[in-house]
């Protein structure tokens, strides 16, 4: 299993949004190696679900429940999707001011590339993160 990080912004689609949805496509990435993290994505890896812009926290964790496909919404059709589901929402919300005084995650692409949407999580990174977040998944 691959573990990542997506991120939303909430007031376009929020972690209770994605609750309530209960599936939902990842569409709209861009950015080619935000698209090419999608395209690794295999059904079964989880993901962080990130608050962007407004909290940035990570609130939950999502699961790859689709693999990738078109978008529909490309007109060029260059870049895909992928579906996910909610699996647990984080007792804790880990802010990126906490992950970026944490030497355990100096190393995140998170941190090194904060405008990537779609990014890879080591093990060691998910594991740390989960126990921050009062995670067990």
């Amino acid at each position: 299993m691959a573990y990542w990080l997506v991120k939303s912004e909430p007031f376009k689609y929020s972690w209770d949004r994605m609750v309530a949805d209960g599936v939902t496509h990842w569409d709209g990435v861009r950015n080619h190696q935000a698209s090419n993290n999608l395209k690794a994505m295999r059904l079964g890896d989880r993901a962080f679900f990130y608050h962007s812009n407004e909290g940035l926290e990570i609130v939950g964790v999502v699961e790859i429940a689709r693999e990738y496909y078109p978008d529909p919404g490309d007109e060029s059709g260059r870049f895909g999707m992928v579906d996910v589901r909610p699996v647990v929402p984080a007792a804790m919300p880990v802010t990126l001011k906490q992950m970026k005084a944490d030497p355990v995650l100096a190393d995140m692409a998170l941190i090194r590339q904060s405008r990537l949407s779609v990014c890879p999580v080591t093990d060691i990174q998910w594991r740390h993160i989960c126990r921050l977040a009062g995670i067990d998944a």
